[in-house]
């Protein structure tokens, strides 16, 4: 598996119970965010599944418990921008906390509003701070309760239903590593193409 997250034998040691720690800490947590989230998911449902050596419990199980703690770790989240508020953005940056995401997370939140809460699930990163922002007060707790569950549900079953019957494929079973990089890149690929426009709307002239 990847040398840096070896995702199959995280989960094959710690199975839902860690698939749990690890989604929690990822949706709501300020340190989670260099967590694997869209692979771990991809690779849980792969463990569900007769080609994945069923590792893990059936397939409604694992997704339920994955909505379950990315539904929990938002409202955490949500929770933690509630009480510390706008005093995220002057903390200084360190290893574990880096201001920077927190504005980028309120960039994306002012382009998307509620709506963020659900596509920030598929945003690296941006999962992590989304619920953070939107508990500063820029967005009604019952409304994110709803956008909050919309979007783990939609992440929580998508992802590893996705690993679960892509790994039925042979040749993705046979080059599951390759695979788990292509997720992680397509996942990516939303923030990388909102880092383009914006470099290149700061490399604009003012005059065009």
């Amino acid at each position: 598996m990847l040398a840096l997250f070896n995702i199959e034998q995280w989960l094959n040691s710690g199975g839902l119970i860690l698939l749990a720690g690890i989604v929690f800490a990822e949706s709501g947590l300020l340190i989670g965010f260099f967590l694997p989230g869209d692979s771990l998911l991809f690779i849980a449902g792969f463990l569900a599944s007769e080609a994945g050596g069923r590792v893990l419990p059936p397939l409604p199980v694992v997704a339920g418990v994955t909505v379950v703690a990315a539904i929990l770790g938002d409202q955490f989240g949500y929770w933690i921008g509630h009480r510390i508020g706008p005093t995220l953005f002057d903390r200084p940056k360190s290893r574990f906390f880096n201001p920077q995401h927190v504005v980028r997370a309120h960039r994306f939140f002012d382009r998307y509003g509620p709506k963020t809460i659900v596509l920030a699930r598929f945003v690296p990163i941006v999962r992590t701070f989304a619920p953070i922002v939107a508990g500063i007060g820029t967005m009604k707790y019952r409304t994110f309760v709803m956008y909050n569950f919309v979007g783990g549900l939609l992440w929580g079953v998508g992802v590893t239903t996705l690993g679960f019957y892509l790994g039925e494929v042979k040749a993705v079973r046979s080059h599951i590593d390759i695979a788990i990089v292509a997720i992680v890149l397509i996942s990516l690929l939303p923030m990388m193409i909102e880092l383009i426009r914006h470099r290149s709307r700061v490399a604009k002239p003012s005059g065009q």
